[in-house]
């Protein structure tokens, strides 16, 4: 008994030395950095009210500017970036505000590495922060899955966006919405040293092409991004605006332990909830994540997780969701049917990506794959414009002009007089089902077109030139078409005289911005 005993205490006291180095506390100051060393000098005077996270709690700094968190064996501390302040950036111009804790480092199988390190929890874990004017008016580049999988891809991306892109005064920062590169996660650092030119502090989103396959728990996922870009989740702001990043990938698949669903852990939502709770309800609300929240038949996002972030929302009623993966362009609402709980629908923009169809299609004038998406959008980027708590948004076609918004796909000769089945249709980048679309021809009146979800017959042309050619085409042959959900069609006019004649289209979007478009087409006897 008395053996039983002792070994009975033993165990107790080695698992209560088990649990204190596996969870404690850490403690530290933001400061305004005058001298921006990074180092907290006696005359530096910390910040109040700013927050503080672990990835799940978010606590306040008090009137010093200190802060304390619990810190366990996978953690990253980090400050939500103040409104007028700036973080330190790393040589990538990333974000350099957090510390890792990984005092076990990644699982030994892993192909791709994570970081081992450690915040030592007896020594202050302090934050400067430099103060910077910041008007509730400015631009953010949104860029959509890069996804190279080759060195050769990564110069794709550089010499096709970066180059385009770069130095843009008028833009605060930039963000990446995921699939960073493609599966070889040690294109991490060419990815990095791509976005560096872009001269802006630049953010980014984790995707299902930038995980960790060899993870047996979702937690474990995000290793090699958490080494290269600091937290998967997280939050800043800037002017009015709070922007939160999201990993919304769970990996493995909960259902089957095979693939990923769209969804969140608990320690996610709670993330989020804790966040919230020291953000104003007037402030604009910019969600970013990867996988879209549509759910549709295929049941890609979990329902629940879905409708516990619509609950954390209720009483915001400026936000904005933006997200990518699909390679797709499209605007998706969701309303109080969806379990959406504010007046004002919540938007989500799924945005086009810079890979646009994985690099596919033919070598263009740039000298890179056209690589159109299988919606007929061509690849870009988008810029969202804010104005204090409300934002329009602009889609920019990569090497085109900026008002190149709408694709005109028509025969290119009729006979005269003859009924055809063929129409105009026109391809409304940023077009949704509501927006209203004209055409007219050889300046007659405007004619409303009709709205269609169907594949783009533009885009089914490129595929058709791989399959019709006598030669091998350069460049890989584009995936198959999927339907549009900014098309519109009207029937093209053939009781006109011989000779050529001019198609004008007009479109106008959510935000007020109308373009115009213009194609021609011949009438022959």
């Amino acid at each position: 008994m008395k053996l039983h005993s002792l070994l009975y205490t033993v165990s107790a006291m080695l698992l209560s030395s088990a649990a204190i180095a596996q969870h404690t506390t850490v403690s530290g100051f933001v400061f305004e950095d005058k001298n921006n060393n990074g180092t907290k000098e006696s005359t530096e005077k910390g910040l109040a009210n700013v927050a503080v996270s672990n990835g799940k709690d978010v606590v306040l700094t008090d009137a010093k500017g200190q802060y304390t968190l619990n810190i366990a064996n996978d953690n990253i501390i980090f400050v939500i970036k103040p409104t007028g302040y700036k973080v330190p950036l790393d040589e990538y111009n990333l974000p350099k505000s957090y510390a890792l804790h990984k005092p076990q480092g990644t699982p030994a199988h892993f192909k791709f590495k994570g970081a081992q390190q450690s915040i030592d929890a007896q020594r202050s874990l302090d934050f400067g922060l430099v103060a910077q004017k910041e008007a509730n008016d400015f631009a953010v580049y949104v860029f959509g899955d890069p996804q190279p999988y080759t060195m050769e891809e990564i110069q794709y991306f550089d010499k096709a966006i970066i180059q385009e892109a770069k130095s843009n005064n008028r833009i605060a920062f930039g963000i990446s919405m995921g699939d960073l590169v493609g599966d070889n996660l040690d294109l991490h650092t060419p990815y990095k040293e791509v976005i560096k030119k872009m001269d802006m502090p630049w953010y980014n989103v984790m995707g299902n092409h930038d995980m960790n396959y060899d993870a047996a728990s979702d937690s474990l996922s995000d290793e090699t991004f958490e080494k290269n870009f600091g937290p998967a989740n997280y939050a800043f702001n800037y002017g009015n605006a709070h922007f939160i990043v999201l990993d919304d990938i769970l990996y493995p698949d909960p259902r089957d332990g095979k693939g990923y669903w769209g969804g969140f852990r608990p320690d996610q939502l709670a993330f989020i909830k804790n966040d919230l709770q020291h953000v104003s309800k007037d402030k604009l609300i910019v969600l970013n994540f990867h996988i879209p929240l549509l759910i549709t038949g295929e049941d890609e996002f979990i329902h629940q997780d879905r409708q516990a972030l619509f609950d954390l929302l209720e009483g915001y009623e400026n936000v904005l969701a933006i997200s990518a993966h699909t390679h797709l362009q499209r605007h998706n609402f969701y309303s109080i049917a969806d379990g959406w709980r504010n007046r004002k629908p919540l938007h989500e923009y799924n945005v086009g990506t810079t890979s646009g169809d994985w690099y596919s299609g033919r070598i263009n004038e740039q000298g890179v794959p056209a690589s159109t998406m299988r919606d007929g959008t061509p690849k870009g980027y988008a810029v969202m414009q804010v104005k204090n708590n409300t934002y329009t948004l602009d889609y920019k076609v990569a090497g085109a002009p900026q008002d190149y918004q709408i694709n005109i796909y028509a025969p290119k000769v009729l006979a005269k007089d003859k009924r055809t089945s063929a129409s105009i249709f026109a391809n409304f980048f940023m077009g949704t089902a509501t927006d209203k679309v004209y055409c007219r021809i050889d300046n007659g009146d405007w004619k409303p077109m009709k709205y269609v979800v169907d594949v783009d017959p533009s885009f089914q042309a490129i595929n058709m030139q791989y399959d019709q050619s006598p030669v091998l085409l350069d460049g890989r042959r584009p995936s198959m078409p999927e339907a549009s959900t900014h098309l519109w069609m009207v029937n093209i006019p053939t009781k006109l005289i011989a000779g050529e004649h001019t198609i004008e289209v007009k479109a106008t979007d959510m935000f007020g911005k109308t373009y115009t478009q213009k194609s021609t087409y011949k009438i022959v006897e």
